[in-house]
């Protein structure tokens, strides 16, 4: 059998098998809805996805995988190449899945489901595995498990993320192909003084508030320095007791983002230079506690170029914006200095065009429409990723592409 005539098979495969599942994924897909849960807290997320695996034939499960309890790995197929598929499942506190990721985790199981049915009926060599990855929102279940090895053996991993349609317009274009990221250090800044009582003694005191404040004011000034592309944000923890009592303590939390992981780290070295100033001038001591970064992603070009085939030829537009950067930041920025990783965007309805991270976003994320759109790209990326197994020619263009962007670490 000549690799079109694979292909061909494997694209009716794919459609045949996304449409006989739908009624599980969405329901799947409405669980982790409307029961969202925090990073490495995701427990239900974790049993309702690996018990719907469980039932696949032949796909052997591993839950609780590599070490972290809400983590599983799920494994089709023999011998030949290894292809991951992401699903991501936490939410954000008080605004559920305001990013979307019910929809993450329903397009990586489905394009999973789909490429091992594809397997299963062409009989070609070949593994298809999905990782359940928690805690993209918070310190990166994806670090933890490229520690782990998860990722060591990986020809190629892909996954989607869905933003506000807006971004693209009219619903014919579904998305973009190509996305580029940040890359965030996040680090923590404690201020410690010494108290006393703010109206009888405050001569007597050093004032933690003082320093955050002068420290957070820095680095707002700072602001004005920095690129177009780079960004600097944060919140104050703690900042004291009460009114009447010098503050003893205060704390910080930072996040940096800048194109590349040298640039973030410049940049906090600046940052976390305001603070420094900040104890100087109100007599404070300084902890600095570095909280992990991200590293900006690498995408590959060859699957995106695929990707724009494969949906091409389903007759859905997707944009391939090499120009563009998502100044946000993702775990999977890690996972593509690791493997060839590709992470694409799709377009989904959100009230007045909100973004990612918002209450408005969160509801569109429940809708049948975004439900509906996650699986017709879910096709696209099944048909990329039964296609890198299958196609030795594709398969060698994404690893060279792959050392070429490695050259740069």
């Amino acid at each position: 059998m000549t690799i079109i005539s694979k292909l061909d098979l494997g694209k009716a495969t794919i459609k045949k098998s996304l449409s006989t599942y739908t009624d599980r994924l969405w329901e799947v897909n409405q669980t982790i809805f409307n029961n969202p849960e925090l990073a490495y807290e995701e427990v239900g997320a974790h049993d309702t996805l690996v018990s719907l695996l469980n039932t696949i034939e032949g796909v052997r499960v591993t839950p609780h995988a590599y070490g972290l309890d809400t983590a599983f790995e799920a494994e089709y197929g023999t011998g030949g190449r290894v292809l991951v598929f992401n699903a991501e499942y936490d939410a954000l506190p008080g605004i559920g899945h305001a990013c979307g990721h019910n929809l993450i985790a329903t397009v990586g199981l489905s394009s999973f489901l789909a490429v091992a049915d594809a397997l299963r009926e062409s009989g070609a060599p070949g593994r298809v595995r999905l990782l359940g990855t928690p805690a993209e929102e918070s310190s990166g279940g994806k670090v933890e498990l490229i520690k782990a090895g998860a990722y060591k053996d990986v020809g190629a991993c892909l996954m989607m993320h869905p933003t506000t349609q807006a971004v693209y317009g009219p619903e014919s274009v579904y998305g973009d192909a190509f996305d580029r990221t940040l890359a965030i250090t996040g680090f923590s800044i404690t201020f410690k003084g010494k108290p006393a009582h703010a109206a009888l003694a405050p001569w007597d005191g050093i004032n933690a508030l003082d320093a955050a404040v002068a420290g957070y004011t820095a680095v707002s000034v700072l602001r004005q320095q920095i690129r177009p592309d780079e960004r600097i944000h944060g919140i104050i923890t703690d900042g004291g007791q009460r009114p009447n009592i010098i503050p003893e303590s205060s704390r910080l939390e930072y996040g940096v983002r800048a194109p590349s992981l040298t640039g973030a780290l410049a940049l906090q070295k600046r940052a976390i230079a305001c603070f420094a100033g900040a104890a100087e001038s109100t007599g404070c001591t300084m902890e600095v506690k570095e909280m992990g970064w991200y590293a900006d992603l690498r995408t590959s070009i060859p699957i995106c170029n695929a990707f724009v085939d494969a949906m091409g030829a389903l007759d859905r537009m997707v944009q391939c914006n090499t120009g563009r950067t998502t100044p946000a930041s993702t775990d999977q920025g890690n996972v593509s200095y690791e493997c060839p990783s590709w992470h694409g965007i799709f377009g989904i309805p959100s009230e007045d065009g909100a973004y990612p991270h918002t209450a408005s976003f969160a509801t569109g994320a429940g809708l049948r429409k975004s439900f509906d759109r996650a699986l017709e790209n879910s096709e696209g990326m099944a048909t990329v990723g039964y296609r890198f197994l299958i196609d030795d020619e594709l398969a060698a263009d994404v690893k060279a592409k792959f050392d070429e962007q490695k050259k740069n670490d």
